[in-house]
């Protein structure tokens, strides 16, 4: 990306930094909770979205709706992000479409795939999938798709750590509740946040800019009880929306955070102020 060498702000176009008009966005998990408000997002701004998550959700599906909504081309691709040869796929299937990858985001997540289990009975078995889909999900598309990026000179990667990789989880915010936070997801989501700063160092030289987004508390019809004692703890006194979040998206896959890596954006209502 070519930067205008100049000191005269009437010059810049700010409306236009942040227009992603014509860009091609992988975006994993794209049909989850916050998934979902991202790719409508990146479509809003102009942005061509490739859906990429598990056949289940049906991307394609998605890919479609969201097509015929924003007016941007989209590509709705089945992908397991844990398998290499998955994510090599989704590459291909990218390039024989658009012909480039101008942006990546690793929205995909897995909490837990069983009910809550408490510490002392966490089951080896269990551990290893979250682990497996966080964090060596993200590695794996980080490697795929960034080495691509990297490779062509220019790029930006977004990935999710989360408010359990800056600080712990408060128990008290679960008492009364059958949720929990499993300990392999805050030792996936510290790792991606991890990996991410050292890719940032890695591949700023690359033309490669790597940030995060961590959200917090993102209502999904949650027990009533677990809003309450959300609200206890929350600065704002209450939960976060998945529309909420996307904004901070288009600001690090848009050229209005041309300067910015290596960071991660808290949309998390003041939760970690106090």
């Amino acid at each position: 990306m070519s930067i205008l060498r100049t000191t005269d702000a009437s010059k810049i176009d700010f409306k236009e930094k942040f227009s992603l008009k014509d860009k091609v966005i992988i975006i994993s998990g794209a049909c989850g909770l916050i998934g979902r408000a991202f790719s409508e997002a990146v479509a809003q701004f102009g942005g061509n979205v490739i859906v990429a998550d598990i056949p289940s959700s049906q991307p394609k599906k998605f890919a479609e709706e969201l097509q015929k909504r924003n007016n941007v081309k989209c590509l709705g691709v089945e992908v397991e992000v844990e398998k290499k040869s998955s994510v090599i796929n989704l590459k291909y299937v990218v390039l024989e479409s658009f012909g480039k990858i101008d942006g990546l985001v690793a929205a995909h997540q897995n909490k837990s795939h069983l009910k809550f289990e408490p510490f002392e009975n966490v089951c080896e078995e269990n551990w290893d999938k979250v682990i497996e889909v966080n964090l060596k999900g993200t590695f794996l598309l980080c490697q795929v798709i960034g080495s691509y990026m990297a490779e062509q000179g220019s790029g930006s990667i977004v990935t999710m750590p989360s408010t359990y990789s800056v600080v712990a989880p408060n128990q008290n915010l679960y008492e009364g509740t059958s949720l929990g936070c499993p300990a392999a997801y805050s030792a996936s989501k510290g790792g991606i946040d991890a990996l991410s700063r050292y890719l940032a160092s890695y591949w700023a030289k690359k033309g490669v800019r790597v940030n995060m987004i961590t959200p917090h508390g993102v209502w999904n019809n949650h027990e009533e009880q677990f809003e309450n004692n959300f609200a206890k703890f929350s600065p704002m006194q209450r939960m976060s929306y998945n529309h909420e979040v996307a904004p901070a998206l288009i600001y690090l896959l848009s050229d209005a955070s041309s300067y910015v890596t290596g960071n991660n954006i808290l949309v998390e209502g003041g939760w970690t102020v106090w």
